[in-house]
């Protein structure tokens, strides 16, 4: 299995932070963002990374993280030249796929849980992680029918359920036919969660529950809350030596 990290986009809820500079190059805590999704796929025993970024920041992602050799792994670069959604950005992963299986994580998100089982129990089709919060308005939301998940709605105002669907999916290679197949939205973009709604469709969606810390770091709150977790972390392990 590959592991593909998307870091493209404006970071306009994070401006003007993020006026000179991408949003996952911004610092949690004591670390830029992009190290977070990095380890989360390091941890989960995948050394094969894609990073794909926007045109403007493209060369501070490899002066950063060069080729990976400091790190164990192996860093590829691509670039999404306009804002054309996630699913957009994905479909550019499919010749670093190479028909592999992908696990794929947006950059701003930061995970507690490892994800290393589910690599290894990993056969086909789909499978997307959730997490029950309180403002479920803001993300993708799951509607589940016994304990099965039937359907994402994007940022409902009236969510059937408050369970996000966080930014880690797993995919087969046949994720590349469906994004060719897509339509845009109403913002003119590809949505991954008309992805993972044809994987539903066809039966083969896999959803689980996360068990440990997750955010999103796309806001001001969600950024400050995410450093204050890592903080903790980093404090706790500090006591521990």
């Amino acid at each position: 299995m590959k592991g593909v990290i998307l870091a493209g986009g404006k970071g306009t809820r994070l401006f003007p932070l993020t006026k000179t500079t991408n949003k996952h190059l911004l610092p949690i805590y004591n670390k830029q963002m992009i190290f977070y999704p990095i380890n989360t796929l390091k941890k989960a025993g995948i050394k094969d990374i894609l990073i794909v970024s926007g045109r403007h920041h493209a060369g501070h992602f490899l002066e950063l993280l060069g080729r990976g050799e400091e790190l164990g792994l192996n860093f590829s670069y691509t670039i999404q030249e306009e804002e054309g959604g996630i699913a957009q950005a994905l479909a550019l992963a499919e010749d670093f796929a190479d028909n592999d299986n992908i696990m794929v994580i947006l950059g701003d998100n930061i995970y507690e849980d490892n994800f290393k089982e589910h690599v290894e129990s990993f056969k086909g089709g789909a499978r997307v992680f959730l997490k029950k919060v309180p403002d479920p308005q803001r993300f993708g939301v799951a509607e589940l029918k016994d304990g099965k998940i039937i359907n994402i709605e994007e940022k409902p105002r009236f969510p059937k359920s408050d369970y996000a669907v966080t930014g880690l999916y797993f995919y087969d290679p046949e994720v590349f036919k469906i994004i060719k197949t897509l339509k845009p939205s109403q913002r003119n973009e590809l949505e991954i969660g008309d992805v993972d709604n044809r994987y539903i469709l066809n039966g083969k969606m896999d959803a689980r529950f996360l068990n440990g810390f997750w955010t999103d770091a796309g806001t001001f709150e969600s950024l400050h809350q995410a450093s204050r977790f890592i903080r903790k972390k980093h404090m706790e392990k500090k006591r521990m030596i």
